[in-house]
């Protein structure tokens, strides 16, 4: 029987695919770098803001942060993006992983949610939006925060996403800002989720591959307390949608240096270059070297790949740490402490015009 014919007897018709009804999925549905600059640039001169907001919009942070007291901090971020898979339960935890990633990017700890919600309403299932929610709720289980309420709109593409809220001593709090000449950047997670989810589409990810992009994808930036508390780590990030290049360069300039990394040591997961080179490139890959690529160097032996690899928009990527490199070790033994076992050395920052340096 057709699916025509299964329609007419009375049957159901067949869910449509998560992915099938968005654009763009995950942290590869940002807007650009370039584009979000022109958007947000100010004709006037801003209002000046108060001396508690330890963290705006200055240098392009994980979060806003605001000082409460002597001892505490607020954290307050929002994330939400288009399906990465096509799975609704997975679909939800990747959100929710990629939402709660920016508090501990900053040092902090989670300590409650709020759910971002828009569906098609009259095109999915109840229990396929059901399935969304429960993702992003065990998530924030195992990160023990409740959710603690949240807005839903009917909308054309699904959308899922947290405001997430959390704490910080303001002595422990890790700004992008503030690397240091001299320092080692450590990265936390390989690359190559974008790839992945290219594939995805495609139909040309296998199984394996898929559990690998799952793993990677909810796995929670947890160590960032951990990371924060070590004192020769200077600033913290994590690398999502504009790749390993757009975020190391928002460091770089907001602490006025240059980074250098190398190609060879920086981590991918098991197959990406390959499924690279058969076509499995985002979008967002090229749209993020347009805007930026004018502050990046490439070695003369890297080729498009090795840019569109350093450009593939990660989602629920890894941390990115800039310390002393008396401080590497410790920073390694708290990543693997976690799990995170592919964590590696990929390069340092030095004194020089703001931009990035791959050999």
């Amino acid at each position: 029987m057709t699916a025509i014919d299964a329609t007419q007897a009375g049957a159901a018709p067949a869910a449509p695919r998560l992915t099938s009804l968005s654009h763009g999925g995950g942290c590869g549905c940002k807007i650009a770098p370039g584009v979000l600059s022109e958007l947000l640039a100010r004709n006037e001169a801003p209002l000046p803001a108060p001396a508690a907001l330890l963290v705006g919009t200055e240098t392009s942070d994980d979060a806003a942060v605001y000082q409460l007291n002597d001892e505490q901090a607020i954290i307050a971020t929002t994330d939400f993006f288009m399906p990465i898979v096509d799975d609704p339960f997975d679909f939800g935890r990747i959100a929710a992983t990629n939402a709660l990633s920016d508090i501990y990017a900053m040092g902090g700890k989670p300590i409650f949610a709020l759910a971002i919600v828009g569906m098609p309403i009259n095109v999915l299932p109840r229990e396929t939006i059901r399935e969304i929610l429960r993702g992003g709720e065990s998530v924030c289980a195992e990160a023990g925060i409740p959710i603690a309420g949240g807005h839903s709109i009917d909308s054309v593409e699904p959308i899922y996403g947290l405001a997430a809220l959390g704490v910080v001593h303001p002595k422990r709090l890790k700004r992008n800002a503030d690397a240091q000449a001299g320092d080692v950047l450590v990265l936390g997670k390989p690359l190559g989720v974008g790839v992945m989810s290219a594939a995805l589409k495609k139909h040309q990810l296998d199984d394996a591959g898929y559990r690998c992009m799952i793993d990677a994808t909810t796995r929670l930036n947890r160590v960032g307390p951990a990371l924060a508390a070590l004192p020769g780590v200077h600033a913290l990030t994590d690398v999502t949608g504009f790749g390993l290049l757009g975020h190391t360069l928002e460091m770089c300039r907001g602490a006025n240096l240059a980074a250098y990394l190398r190609m060879s040591d920086v981590p991918l997961f098991d197959g990406v270059r390959e499924l690279a080179d058969k076509g499995c490139i985002t979008g967002a890959s090229g749209r993020n070297w347009a805007s930026y690529g004018a502050s990046v160097e490439l070695g003369e032996r890297l080729t498009a790949r090795d840019r569109d690899l350093l450009c593939d928009p990660q989602t629920a990527g890894g941390l990115l740490v800039s310390c002393a490199p008396g401080a590497v070790d410790d920073v390694l033994a708290v990543f693997r402490a976690d799990g995170f076992d592919a964590a590696a050395i990929i390069g340092a920052m030095r004194p020089g015009t703001p931009g990035v340096r791959v050999i």
